[in-house]
């Protein structure tokens, strides 16, 4: 009895582990404050920025879509709809509301009521200073579970518009030849999954300055 007595202690301590992990998001989740390249797993191209502006429709920034792995202009940082709406380390929900920030311009992912300049869809464009833009700069995460997770290819939504966050192949000429028009389209498709590639992720732990580089 007296053994019985000492060994539930132990099995107990033995079960906390595994019954804490179980409340904790999967090590493979997306976080805020995380930076990634995006996939679009149909064109096999990542989305890209830089400081080239449209010469047609908003004048914005321009968003494009490379074939390069390795092209420093297609970091993305994951922000909240507002700063502290999201904070470092913790795990993007399917159905939340991000802004895509571009690292090297500080402009947020933005789409508006202006037409693409290559396919007439709606143009896609980088719009704002030092990472703050409008309200034009949201983007709902679609995905099937409860949290983005990296292997998941997802849908990114556009809040003011409702348009999903496409490529259908259309390629610029000079100045930026061979790139990919990006555009928003009304109908989810498979033009529109993107999967979180190379980059910077923050571990969905208690301790959201540990982070994990890939």
């Amino acid at each position: 009895m007296r053994g019985g007595r000492r060994l539930f202690p132990l099995l107990l301590l033995a079960l906390l582990p595994g019954l804490c992990h179980g409340r904790e998001p999967a090590p493979g989740a997306v976080t805020c404050g995380s930076v990634l390249k995006l996939l679009n797993t149909r064109h096999s191209v990542r989305l890209h920025s830089h400081e080239v502006k449209y010469g047609s429709g908003s004048g914005q920034q321009s968003v494009t879509a490379v074939e390069a792995s390795d092209d420093a202009n297609s970091y993305w940082r994951i922000r909240g709809k507002s700063d502290n709406g999201c904070q470092r380390g913790t795990p993007v929900k399917c159905g939340q509301a991000i802004r895509l920030t571009h690292v090297n311009t500080g402009k947020n992912l933005h789409t508006h009521h202006f037409p693409s300049p290559l396919s007439n869809n709606q143009e896609v464009s980088a719009f704002g200073n030092d990472g703050e833009g409008d309200d034009l700069d949201f983007w709902i995460v679609q995905c099937s579970g409860t949290y983005w997770e990296r292997e998941d290819a997802v849908r990114f939504k556009h809040v003011g518009t409702e348009v999903f966050l496409s490529i259908t192949g259309e390629q610029y000429g000079h100045p930026i030849r061979g790139q990919r028009e990006v555009h928003g389209m009304p109908a989810a498709n498979h033009h529109n999954y993107w999967k979180a590639m190379e980059g910077v992720f923050i571990k969905p732990s208690l301790d959201p300055a540990k982070h994990d580089e890939l």
